[in-house]
């Protein structure tokens, strides 16, 4: 780290704030994503945060990904306006499992950067991101961590009124952007009826500088321009989404049980060129033609239900989502390039027995049993993935037992994984053993310690295994190895947190320890014009922290004056080198002003610049932007009506995300001007 970045960190550690958390989170809101036995924010041992109310519409962007991108130990794959992925503590692609409420997403993101994620979060209620041992519920895929969007298409609880009507408009300036989204909660007696639909607009964006970085030209031995700044649209970066979704509830005094169909499409660009660009010809040829396209369409059918018991078990509780997903790649001339689809279905059932008290305190326990099938294909000059069957059933049981002001956590799951390649007929099967403990204490009313360990496997994904063929998204061509073993991760991770009148702050610290992690590395060969990458197994580490926090200021008038910061920080390394596309350093702090009616916030988001770099990886310059944003509540008889405006990157500064295989080539937007207003009818 320079002198500079442990300045950042040590002025920022000083000062008493919460994550960017702009309004105050409600330490009480119900965590349902870690653990059958449902805990409050403040309750959680480590890894934990929760995205809603005002924060999430001030976050809320076309993707899952750039939407997160500013949470603890989150950042993004940045694959244009249309593709962008969750990466948590440097971890991505099938290590972080992104979820509806509590199923996969069944789609083919984890296979490709340039995938699309199929959640819209222009309809989340609250998104919840698990760092950490997360897996045990959800399965090995979730390694890295979990993002699950709650989104209410299956409601589990009656409407404030008979009838519940929610409006948003939105615009954006970077992009000429439009976005319309409604939903409907309409009760029916013990029945809830739930309707929505979104649709989503945006033209190419506007960016400050040309495409290529000046790293990028001086590694290819081109002229750097005098004067780089450009002001220029970014080729082929549109993006137009829609979904609708219906959802039918029974709730009963006992519990509920509810359906939803759910239909999504997407249309995207993808920016920075496509394939092998060396040759002028083609690149020209590629130019006048137009840059390939994506269509994302995925029809969906969830369930879910929960019913409370006398006895024993006191809450038995089953989750199920079905997805016929269909992704079509064009070429620039409108021809059909490649067509990925996956078929998938996930269920999951769990029983939570009833607190009893022991001689030693009070202890709860949850057990469940999980079973998930995808059959993915893709057909075309991008197949790099033969077809594959993957099946994977898990069984897990989690145990809390409260003693006097602590707590005492453990879970364990056995899973069993299959992977078969139709097009060979060979198979791997993998047996994998996780298990985690932990525990916290309150060491006074405001000061509270605890800490995790784990030990977690993990099966390598199809692609991981059977891969052989370019993939030209990535300018890479890809060869699994079929041979690899399973992947084991031990580690710790503590947190510290200070809460009280006025002023909290939370410290997470991490370290894991792999042996044979699955990664890919460039090698010095080359096949059809393009470098080899071969996936590979090596003993690995990541270490980390994220310091978050928040406190009041002072009171100006009608205005209640606060501050907050977060920084975080991640390494991540093999036996022979650093790995690939790891977050550097990154600073948010904020300061915000609210009334009754207004709420004023301005923040600092300044990223280090990532020298830790990989085999043939180019370093990425530091950036800093600056962001603004205007709340205005309606007056008291009118309060669900809100008006807001906002200004990213008010400097129109470059920046580029080292996460992004396209960092060298696609500059984050320019200063982007974004209004919407919302009503809750």
């Amino acid at each position: 780290m320079s002198r500079f970045s442990i300045g950042l960190l040590t002025t920022a550690l000083c000062f008493p704030a919460f994550a960017h958390a702009q309004t105050p989170i409600d330490e009480d809101i119900i965590i349902v994503t870690a653990s059958p036995l449902s805990r409050s924010l403040d309750e959680a041992i480590t890894g934990q945060s929760v995205l809603s109310g005002d924060a999430l519409q001030d976050r809320l962007a076309g993707t899952i990904g750039e939407t997160l991108k500013l949470e603890p130990g989150v950042s993004s794959t940045s694959f244009g306006a249309g593709a962008s992925r969750p990466i948590i503590r440097g971890q991505g692609g099938d290590r972080v499992r992104i979820l509806t409420n509590g199923i996969g997403s069944i789609d083919a993101s984890s296979a490709s950067p340039d995938h699309a994620v199929a959640v819209e979060p222009a309809q989340a209620e609250r998104i919840e991101v698990l760092r950490g041992a997360a897996l045990l519920r959800y399965g090995s895929s979730g390694a890295g961590g979990v993002v699950n969007t709650i989104d209410g298409r299956i409601p589990d609880d009656f409407p404030d009124g008979q009838t519940d009507v929610s409006l948003r408009l939105g615009a954006s300036s970077v992009d000429a952007g439009s976005e319309a989204a409604i939903s409907l909660d309409q009760r029916v007696g013990n029945f809830v009826l739930h309707l929505d639909g979104t649709r989503r607009e945006a033209q190419d964006y506007r960016i400050p500088v040309e495409g290529e970085s000046r790293i990028l030209l001086a590694e290819e031995g081109e002229e750097v321009p005098e004067d780089f700044e450009d002001n220029r649209r970014l080729e082929n970066s549109f993006a137009r989404s829609n979904s609708l979704t219906g959802g039918l509830s029974y709730i009963g005094d006992k519990g509920f049980i509810g359906f939803a169909v759910h239909d999504f499409n997407s249309t995207y660009g993808v920016p920075g060129g496509h394939g092998d660009e060396g040759e002028e010809e083609g690149a020209e040829e590629e130019e006048e033609e137009g840059g390939v396209s994506i269509e994302l369409d995925q029809q969906r059918i969830d369930f879910n239900a929960g019913w409370d018991f006398d006895g024993p078990i006191e809450r038995v509780q089953a989750f199920g989502g079905f997805a016929d997903y269909r992704h079509t790649e064009f070429e620039g001339n409108g021809e059909v390039g490649t067509v990925f689809s996956n078929e998938g279905y996930e269920i999951r059932v769990e029983a939570i027995q009833s607190e009893k008290e022991l001689s030693i305190g009070n202890w709860r326990a949850a057990h469940g049993v999980q079973y998930r099938e995808r059959d993915f294909s893709a057909i075309g000059e991008e197949a790099f993935v033969p077809p594959t069957l993957t099946k994977q059933l898990g069984a897990y049981t989690f145990h809390e037992l409260e003693i006097g002001d602590g707590h005492i956590e453990a879970a364990a799951r056995y899973e069993r994984t299959d992977q078969e390649n139709n097009a060979s007929t060979s198979e791997r099967n993998f047996d994998l053993f996780s298990v985690s403990g932990g525990g916290d204490v309150h060491l006074t009313e405001a000061v509270r310690i605890g800490g995790t360990v784990f030990r977690t496997e993990r099966a390598p994904t199809t692609e991981e295994l059977f891969s052989n063929g370019p993939h030209l998204a990535t300018s890479q061509f890809e060869l699994g190895d079929e041979t690899l073993g399973k992947e084991i991760a031990t580690g710790i991770e503590g947190a510290i947190r200070h809460r009280e009148d006025g002023h909290n702050i939370t410290l997470n610290v991490f370290y894991t320890d792999y042996s044979d992690y699955i990664f890919e590395t460039q090698t010095a060969l080359e096949e059809d014009g393009l470098p080899v990458f071969q996936y590979v197994a090596e003993n690995a580490e990541f270490y980390g922290f994220e310091a978050v926090g928040q406190t009041e200021v002072t009171q100006l008038g009608a205005f209640d004056i606060s501050a907050d910061a977060l920084v975080e920080y991640v390494r991540a390394k093999t036996e022979t080198g650093n790995l690939p596309r790891i977050p550097p350093l990154s600073v948010l702090s904020g300061i915000e002003a609210e009334s009754d009616r207004l709420r004023l916030r301005a923040e600092w988001e300044h990223v280090t610049a990532a020298n830790d770099l990989a085999a043939f990886e180019l370093p990425t310059d530091s950036h800093n932007l600056i962001n603004a944003f205007l709340t205005w509540k309606a007056p008291v008889d009118a309060q669900n009506v809100e008006l807001r405006v906002s200004v990213l990157n008010i400097f129109d500064a470059e920046a580029r995300q080292h996460t992004s295989f396209l960092k060298d080539l696609v500059p984050l937007p320019g200063r982007n001007i974004r209004f919407s207003i919302s009503a809750k009818l």
